[in-house]
């Protein structure tokens, strides 16, 4: 499940309870933050994300510092605090708790502007970039053809990141709200989909109980 602070208002002390909750009924908990930023990356992840999602990466320089910020060193400066809600307040070993964090973090890196789309394989090349994820709205917008998701321009992106992705082995995710859209994208590779959102599921639920 990823919670977001990006359009839905959430803080960091209220993800703090949901990546609990989540924990606790075996999901795992992702937060897509609003910018990057250290501050908001490694105290994401103290606080139980299991993964990072981080909107409008424009270049290699901007992916390569949220790798230096999720990660501990030697591969990064993520600061080190144990016995919190990222190791669900267990006493264990700090050395292994890096080393496992290290392994297991799930980076994902929004593609979604002409910035983006331009540097997408120099960004998907970077070790611990594990997802390139499409905003698909924005990146319409921002070439010029805001929801014309059947556009050449568009779909032409789409190609491109879905090709950086296969060539260094990246996950692909995006947002759908359609089965037709899940099998399109799946089909074209993205292994990633989410659908829909909490609001939009309950709205269309209550919408045919009350047709």
């Amino acid at each position: 499940v990823i919670y977001d602070m990006e359009h839905g208002g959430l803080t960091l002390d209220k993800f703090k309870e949901l990546s609990l909750i989540s924990k606790g009924i075996a999901l795992n908990p992702m937060i897509r933050i609003p910018e990057i930023s250290y501050n908001y990356i490694a105290r994401s992840l103290d606080l139980g994300a299991n993964g990072i999602m981080i909107p409008m990466v424009n270049d290699k320089r901007e992916a390569l510092e949220i790798i230096r910020c999720s990660k501990y060193p030697p591969l990064g400066k993520r600061g080190a605090g144990f016995g919190f809600a990222h190791n669900e307040y267990k006493k264990e070993n700090p050395i292994d708790i890096m080393k496992y964090a290290n392994k297991t973090l799930i980076n994902i890196i929004q593609i979604e502007n002409k910035r983006g789309l331009e540097n997408v394989e120099e960004i998907a090349k970077i070790d611990g970039v594990d997802c390139l994820w499409v905003g698909h709205f924005d990146l319409s917008n921002f070439l010029g053809v805001p929801g014309q998701f059947n556009s050449k321009l568009y779909l032409d992106a789409i190609n491109k990141i879905v090709k950086a992705g296969k060539k260094y082995q990246k996950s692909l995710g995006i947002m759908v709200s359609t089965k037709q859209e899940m099998c399109f994208y799946s089909d074209l590779g993205f292994n990633v989909i989410a659908v829909g959102t909490e609001m939009f599921l309950l709205q269309d639920k209550i919408s045919e109980l009350i047709k």
